[in-house]
């Protein structure tokens, strides 16, 4: 498959070099960051680097970062699309786990970083609820069990493309998603993944807007599944 990979970067100049490295040393050349509206260097630390970047006017947020990527993709006529965030979470050892789920036939592979038997990773116990909470929002709604229904880790075939080209989530957009994409007849999985704490700097998702996180997204969801199902062409 041609593979692109697409890294939304918002104010990350300390970690966005490494994050390029490590993919590079995995075999990925194909990469395109999109800067939302950064008031540092981390365009220009990715431009120097080698790779395209595509930045935009200002901060428009995570989903309008990712759809942009995804409608780049789609003109450019990729195959699939990976999702890496530039914080160094991921790790592009399990870039090719998410896309052997794309060859096998999915249409959105979610990696899950509570499905590793090996994992370490750590959430808050704040976070942990809202994780439980949208894993059994999810499934009541849309019927599709996801165990990490936050994850930004993700590869996209060519129907997922294709839908989220046109319409994707707007902040903390990754639940949501995975609703739209069920109710699009595409089909959801997860594999296993290891996640890191970030290399630096902080999480836009922080304690205090962890509640109006979980009250946002929970409406955009019910007022999505009100809507006609969206259905990708091909």
């Amino acid at each position: 498959m041609r593979t692109l990979i697409i890294i939304p970067a918002l104010n990350e100049e300390n970690n966005i070099v490494r994050t390029l490295e490590e993919l590079r040393l995995h075999g990925f050349e194909d990469i395109v960051v999109i800067d939302d509206g950064s008031s540092d260097q981390t365009a220009f630390k990715a431009a120097e680097a080698g790779v395209k970047v595509l930045k935009l006017p200002f901060n428009l947020g995570i989903g309008a970062a990712v759809q942009t990527g995804l409608s780049f993709a789609k003109r450019c006529g990729y195959d699939a699309v990976v999702r890496i965030d530039s914080d160094g979470q991921h790790d592009p050892a399990f870039i090719r786990d998410l896309l052997s789920g794309i060859g096998q036939g999915h249409d959105l592979v979610i990696g899950s970083r509570f499905l590793h038997p090996d994992s370490q990773y750590r959430s808050s116990f704040v976070r942990r609820i809202g994780i439980h909470f949208f894993s059994w929002l999810i499934s009541s709604l849309a019927g599709a069990r996801v165990s990490d229904p936050t994850s930004g880790f993700q590869a996209f075939g060519e129907k997922a493309v294709e839908l989220f080209s046109a319409v994707y989530p707007t902040d903390f957009p990754e639940p949501e998603a995975t609703v739209l994409a069920k109710r699009a007849g595409l089909s959801v999985c997860e594999v296993p993944v290891k996640m890191r704490s970030r290399m630096s700097g902080v999480s836009s998702i922080r304690y205090l807007r962890t509640l109006y996180y979980m009250v946002k997204v929970t409406l955009a969801i019910l007022l999505d599944m009100m809507k006609p199902a969206g259905r990708p062409r091909g």
